[in-house]
């Protein structure tokens, strides 16, 4: 029997980004999923390697991968517009809530056991405490902040190109980053982010 699900996952590449913002990049959620994967995967490995943490870089970046996969269905509702008042957020949520469980229905028998965990919280909207332990609600934490980052640099990136357009994000992301208190983001702004600013040209100066 034919089955849809990756199929489905694929069209991520289609679902675009920021669509209420004036961009110079275009940007769509399959890429966006794969820079919170590489983040995620980095954040874990500064924690470990910088701050002597055992974080498990591996499934932080797979959890990752699967963070917006309900908007396969969704599409991107921008912020703004999601948390426009309580009952549109929970509108938003309850519509999440269906593409989480028809990305789930659709999952074939043998792979059930490998997708369903990492599909259920994006119906259930956040991690369960019930039903996870600390190291992985802190690995949730961490692809959160991840996402963050991500939405940061995209914002570095458009007024590297002089586009006023995401400065007002950019400052209500670096507030969102700091609440996190995240060591390790504290150490990925001090030493990487600055050089998402940068031309080609800047950046192979060093080299």
């Amino acid at each position: 029997m034919e089955n849809h699900f990756v199929a489905y996952l694929y069209r991520l590449r289609y679902i675009k980004r920021w669509s209420l913002m004036r961009n110079t990049t275009r940007e769509n959620v399959a890429e966006h999923s794969y820079h919170v994967a590489l983040l995620a995967h980095l954040l874990c490995e500064i924690g470990n390697r910088v701050y002597g943490r055992s974080l498990n870089a591996d499934r932080a970046a797979t959890i990752a991968l699967f963070h917006d996969a309900t908007e396969v269905f969704t599409g991107d509702i921008p912020t703004p517009v999601k948390h426009h008042n309580p009952r549109m957020l929970s509108n938003f949520r309850e519509l999440e809530a269906m593409a989480g469980e028809r990305l789930m229905g659709m999952v074939p028998d043998p792979l059930k056991a490998a997708y369903e965990p990492l599909l259920r919280e994006l119906a259930q909207h956040a991690p369960d405490a019930a039903t996870h332990d600390a190291e992985e609600l802190e690995l949730r934490r961490i692809v959160k902040a991840a996402d963050l980052l991500d939405a940061y640099i995209k914002c570095l990136s458009e007024l590297s190109s002089g586009n006023r357009e995401f400065a007002v994000a950019k400052g209500q992301i670096e507030q969102s980053l700091a609440k996190l208190g995240m060591q390790e983001t504290e150490w990925f702004l001090d030493h990487m982010a600055s050089a998402f600013s940068k031309t080609l040209d800047e950046l192979s100066e060093g080299e």
